[in-house]
């Protein structure tokens, strides 16, 4: 369940030295203030609310604005209205530079790190291995019955397999046509248009086999669901990073260590089971940030 409340830090008085991650001490002015934002979902929630966390131990006042529309949040950057939230390379990339799909995650990271700057005072700082991006995932039934762990072995037994599409993932440019430019034609046994929401019921009730999910959502930690490997990299990264404001940044430089921290901490896997906390077993995002920013000290 999602906490939306907006909350601030409590006020920092004088000059004080802090403990970072790191266990080293800096001295942070009590006037700074950052303003840490969040996209409306949850894992960018949870991500936020773990830089908040992070500066605020490493001595920072931090103004939490949270759930701003997708739409809006870069524009909301550049206006001034917030400093930092966790944005997605692909993301910045495809959406906001207006590029085409790059699948080399380094290469999508230093294009958007340096037009960023260029074009909007912004800096992207040191990317994380978690990826929320375009993905399959099968029965785990069925993968270990026809021995599937990748894209390239799905292709090959695709004439077994019911295929449960969302309708215009079939033409999407970035759906199956984008699949089959690269791995070849997917001759399913079936495929039947169902409802995204009711993708992990269909096959948990044995009535399908494959369905496209992004690589993060929290019902990818269940056993009898695999995710698949898209092993000739089909799809653009969406490799999470923290983006600021250049003029925060340049008024406290430590901001880039705390959260680089952040950032190595991480994977496509923890991400994943932090959203299952929230979204299947419902906790709050709060909560869930709070016990996992505690294991990096």
């Amino acid at each position: 369940m999602k906490n939306t409340r907006r909350y601030a830090a409590l006020a920092l008085t004088g000059v004080l030295g802090i403990s970072t991650l790191a266990g080293s001490v800096m001295t942070v002015s009590a006037a700074d203030k950052i303003r840490v934002a969040s996209k409306d979902f949850t894992e960018n929630e949870i991500v936020a609310e773990i830089y908040a966390l992070a500066l605020e131990d490493a001595g920072f006042e931090v103004e939490r604005i949270f759930d701003v529309s997708s739409a809006i949040i870069h524009e909301s950057q550049i206006s001034n209205e917030i400093d930092i939230y966790p944005e997605y390379t692909g993301t910045g990339l495809i959406s906001i530079l207006g590029l085409d799909p790059i699948t080399d995650p380094q290469e999508v990271y230093d294009t958007v790190k340096d037009e960023f700057e260029k074009q909007f005072s912004i800096t992207w700082l040191e990317y994380s291995e978690a990826n929320d991006g375009q993905g399959l995932f099968i029965r785990t039934e069925a993968a270990e019955k026809y021995g599937i762990k990748t894209i390239s072995d799905l292709q090959e037994h695709t004439e077994e397999l019911r295929f449960a599409s969302q309708g215009e993932f079939d033409e999407r440019a970035d759906g199956i046509p984008a699949l089959e430019a690269v791995y070849g034609e997917l001759n399913w046994k079936s495929s039947k248009v169902y409802d995204n929401s009711l993708k992990y019921q269909v096959l948990a009730n044995d009535e399908a086999d494959v369905a496209p999910a992004y690589t993060t959502e929290g019902r990818l930690t269940e056993e009898q669901f695999t995710l698949l490997e898209d092993d000739k990299q089909v799809w653009p990264p969406y490799n999470l990073a923290p983006v600021v404001r250049d003029e925060v940044l340049n008024a406290n430089p430590e901001i880039a260590d705390v959260l680089n921290k952040v950032s190595a901490a991480l994977t496509t896997e923890n991400i994943t089971e932090l959203n299952a906390q929230v979204d299947i077993e419902g906790e709050e995002y709060a909560d869930v940030a709070a016990a996992f920013y505690d294991t990096l000290k």
